[in-house]
């Protein structure tokens, strides 16, 4: 792997994620907020619908070092019905409005599990092996009002978001996202798959470019919140 920007040289996954550390920069009101994705050239969030076919090992060692830097990943109800997350070590967080999940997931099926989920809907879960808690808001979820809670009830200092794309665009259009890390596979894929973000925005989010990486063709970028 080789950094292209800033000084460019020779680097790795871990020694690029060696000094980011999110939690140090939280806010008092709400977590350090970054959004992860992976995107074909023609801008596709997913292959047959899922994600999984369109990053690389090195994509999923990316990932994964992510997430041991987060207190939490945050996943909305689409995203979780297709990718069916298992146990991880961050707190999962999940968005679901209607409480429309899928229970048989190991996520909820493994006792180590443990969930978070917000949810304007009444209805009750189902028993399940993991830890469920489930923290209601009326008509919507609020995801300022969500994040807020994560900081200052669960003591979250850093959270990771993992989407969907419909998710990704509440919280951009709401100006909750301080990083995107963003994985550019060398794939085109057609179709009509979802883009990264579906959904409006009350106009256009600047970025700036804090790193670019790359390795076999596959980029690896680093955006901020200009």
């Amino acid at each position: 792997m080789r950094r292209l920007l800033p000084d460019p040289g020779p680097t790795s996954v871990s020694d690029q994620l060696e000094t980011y550390r999110p939690g140090e920069e939280a806010g008092r009101e709400r977590p350090r907020v970054a959004v992860n994705f992976v995107t074909t050239l023609d801008g596709r969030a997913a292959i047959a619908g899922s994600s999984g076919p369109i990053g690389s090992d090195t994509d999923t060692e990316m990932l994964s070092g992510l997430r041991a830097r987060f207190d939490a990943v945050m996943i909305g109800a689409g995203t979780m019905r297709v990718e069916r997350y298992g146990p991880m070590k961050p707190l999962a967080v999940l968005v679901s409005g209607r409480l429309d999940l899928p229970w048989d997931a190991p996520l909820f099926t493994d006792e180590q599990g443990e969930a978070l989920i917000f949810t304007a809907s009444e209805a009750e879960p189902p028993q399940t092996a993991a830890s469920v808690n489930v923290v209601r808001h009326e008509g919507a979820v609020d995801l300022a009002e969500a994040l807020r809670h994560l900081r200052q009830e669960r003591g979250i200092r850093a959270v990771l978001c993992e989407g969907g794309p419909r998710l990704h665009a509440q919280i951009q259009a709401e100006g909750l996202v301080d990083d995107l890390f963003l994985t550019i596979a060398p794939k085109l894929s057609g179709g009509e798959e979802p883009r990264i973000l579906e959904g409006p925005l009350p106009g256009v989010v600047g970025l700036e470019l804090a790193w670019l990486l790359e390795e076999d063709g596959e980029l690896y970028a680093r955006y901020r919140r200009a």
